[in-house]
């Protein structure tokens, strides 16, 4: 009957950290909170973070599709 709670306790563990990764994929909160371990284990990750943030800084918003139909004429 042990291994039967310690089982069930440890399900519940793995659910609820799975639930959590999920919002906190969703939330775009995972880099903040994994940044420091990720950079312990792997020292470049910090540089390929930083590319990313800046790559997404430079991505251009789509123009309205007004504009395109302007520039088609």
């Amino acid at each position: 009957m042990a291994y039967l709670a310690t089982f069930a306790a440890l399900a519940l563990i793995c659910l609820l950290l799975m639930r959590f990764a999920g919002w906190a994929r969703r939330k775009g909160i995972g880099g903040g909170v994994m940044g420091p371990i990720d950079e312990a284990w792997h020292p470049s990750a910090d540089r390929f973070r930083r590319e990313t943030a800046i790559h997404e800084q430079r991505v251009l918003p789509p123009r309205p599709s007004d504009d395109r139909d302007r520039d088609r004429d």
